[in-house]
């Protein structure tokens, strides 16, 4: 999330467990981006976050759909600088058993963009 676009941005993501249970949360500021980059480096965050944790499977809901569709290559990076933050979801992609990401309306997102508004005050 980036208020305005560009400009001070945070990122937001849950991360919860195959029954549904809250394993963990991230909320930060990432200084000046815009709303695609955030996208992005929340689902990097939160693919950095499973690795941690030792997930080997990983269903990612997002609200972006270019983000989404990215990713599931289904458009092709056009942005410069949004290629290495597609790099990168693709390494760490890479390293679980199963991956798939989805989207979803941003009204079914609101824990992960509550913790984005939250980082950005």
């Amino acid at each position: 999330m980036a208020e305005p676009n560009p400009g001070p941005a945070a990122i937001g993501a849950a991360i919860k467990d195959e029954d549904g249970k809250s394993v963990a949360r991230i909320s930060r500021a990432i200084g000046r981006a815009t709303n695609n980059q955030a996208e992005y480096r929340a689902v990097i965050a939160a693919l950095e976050k499973a690795i941690e944790i030792g997930a080997d499977t990983v269903e990612v809901l997002a609200d972006s759909e270019l983000v989404v569709r990215q990713i599931n290559e289904k458009y092709r990076v056009k942005n410069a600088a949004l290629k290495p933050l597609y790099q990168q979801v693709k390494l760490l992609q890479s390293q679980f058993k199963v991956f798939s990401i989805s989207h979803i309306p941003r009204r079914l997102n609101k824990e992960a963009d509550r913790l984005a508004s939250t980082a950005l005050k």
